[in-house]
């Protein structure tokens, strides 16, 4: 059963999350039931970076990867990540960042 949630902060914070979320192939009340859910189930990282937060969704993985030795935190990590992240070729990479320099510096 779902139910609605209303939060109230800056709006700069709420664009900023929803920019990410489309990013990220995901809707923003879907990363905050992940981030709630995940409250609590273990203990707070010391010096957990925000990197790992930012890295989330940005790489596909291998189909043929075995997630059975990974830890349970790991295999919660990337059940977050999207699943339809399209893969480009080294070379198709390099052609989109040159055009992309073009275009802003030309």
């Amino acid at each position: 059963m779902t139910a609605k949630l209303i939060l109230t902060m800056e709006k700069s914070v709420i664009e900023k999350a929803e920019r990410y979320a489309k990013g990220t192939q995901r809707s923003l009340s879907e990363m905050i039931q992940k981030y709630l859910e995940n409250i609590g189930e273990s203990e707070p990282a010391k010096n957990k970076s925000s990197k790992i937060d930012e890295l989330a969704g940005s790489f596909p993985m291998p189909k043929d990867f075995d997630y059975e030795p990974l830890s349970p935190k790991v295999k919660k990590m990337l059940e977050m990540l999207p699943k339809n992240i399209p893969q480009y070729s080294d070379e198709e990479l390099d052609n989109m960042k040159r055009e992309y320099l073009e275009k802003k510096y030309l």
